[in-house]
C-alpha cells in the first residue's frame, strides 16, 4: 500500500517540531519515574514527517503496516523500549522492530503514563464511561489536577450492572471481568480509575468501584475483601479509545493537518474471549 494521496499533499512537520507539540500537550514529567517516555529512536539526518501512524502497542503486525503505509513516525503509547537493549538483533521481536525503525528511517515516540497523568488524558477518559460529579487524582503528584489514576465521585448512586453496562458501551466491549465483594449490595456512588495495569495505583484508595485495565488473582482478592467492587477490560481496551478518538484528533489539531495521523488497523488486545 502506498502512502495515501491525503499524505502526499500535506506539507508535513519537522520531527522536531512535532515532539515540541506533543510534550506540549503531555509533558515527560509528568510520566512515572520507572518509565521510559518521549523520542525513544530519532534517525540521524532529519526529515519532514508528513505520516504518523498511531497505536497502542507496536507489535510485529503493527510494524508491517508501517512499513506498507511508508509512515515516517510511530507514535506508540506503550515504549517498545523500555528495558535497556543489550543488542539489537533479530532473534527478539522487540529488537527486530528497532532495527525496522532505524533501517527505514522511522522516529519512534512514546508518551505513556504522561498521557495517563495530564488533565483530559487517558485516565480523564476512561472514568467518563460514569456520570462523574468531580475527580481528584489518586497521586496528585504534579498538582491537583495531574497525577496517577483518578479518585471520582459519581452524580448519583448508579447499581454494578449499570457501572458494567457503561463501561462496555465505552469501551466497545461485549464482556469485562467483575469482582464484587460477599457482602455487595452493588451501590456505587465513588470510583477510584487507573487505565492500564492499575493495582499499584488503586490499592489501599477507599472506593465502591475499582475501573482498571487487569489486576491479578491476589490483587483482586484484596481489593474486594476491603469492599470494593472491581471492573476489568483487559490492559490495553482501558487506553485504546483515548488513542483513537482523542489523542489522534488533538495531534491533528495541534499540527494543523500538516501531518497525516492515523490509528492502526492492526493494534488490538491480545487477550480476546472465546
Amino acid at each position: 500500500m502506498l502512502p495515501t494521496f491525503a499524505s502526499a499533499k500535506r506539507s508535513g512537520r519537522s520531527l522536531k517540531s512535532i515532539v515540541r507539540v506533543l510534550e506540549e500537550y503531555a509533558h515527560p514529567k509528568y510520566a512515572g519515574t520507572w518509565d521510559n517516555v518521549g523520542l525513544l529512536i530519532e534517525p540521524t539526518e532529519a526529515k519532514t514527517v508528513k505520516h504518523i501512524l498511531l497505536t497502542n502497542d507496536l507489535t510485529e503486525e503493527v510494524m508491517q503496516e508501517a512499513l506498507k503505509l511508508k509512515t515516517d513516525m510511530i507514535i506508540s503509547y506503550h515504549p517498545p523500549i523500555f528495558k535497556a537493549l543489550k543488542s539489537i538483533c533479530t532473534n527478539n521481536w522487540k529488537e527486530r522492530i528497532v532495527a525496522r525503525c532505524l533501517e527505514n528511517r522511522i522516529a519512534l515516540y512514546s508518551p505513556h503514563t504522561a498521557l495517563d497523568a495530564i488533565e483530559g488524558g487517558v485516565n480523564d477518559w476512561l472514568a467518563s464511561a460514569l456520570d462523574i460529579a468531580d475527580s481528584t487524582p489518586i497521586q496528585a503528584t504534579f498538582g491537583p489536577s495531574i497525577g496517577p489514576g483518578r479518585l471520582c465521585d459519581l452524580k448519583s448512586k448508579i447499581n454494578l450492572q449499570d457501572a458494567v453496562h457503561r463501561v462496555k458501551k465505552h469501551c466497545e466491549l461485549h464482556n469485562v471481568l467483575v469482582a464484587f465483594p460477599s457482602d455487595s449490595n452493588g451501590e456505587i456512588r465513588t470510583v477510584a480509575v487507573c487505565a492500564g495495569s492499575g493495582a499499584s495505583i488503586l490499592a489501599g484508595t477507599k472506593a465502591d468501584l475499582y475501573l482498571t485495565g487487569e489486576m491479578s488473582h491476589h490483587e483482586v482478592l484484596d481489593a474486594i475483601h476491603q469492599g470494593s467492587h472491581v471492573i476489568l477490560t483487559n490492559h490495553s481496551n482501558s487506553e485504546r479509545g483515548y488513542l483513537r478518538d482523542v489523542y489522534a484528533a488533538k495531534i491533528r489539531e495541534a499540527l494543523d493537518d500538516d501531518v497525516e495521523v492515523v490509528f492502526s488497523k492492526n493494534d488490538d488486545d491480545p487477550l480476546v474471549t472465546m
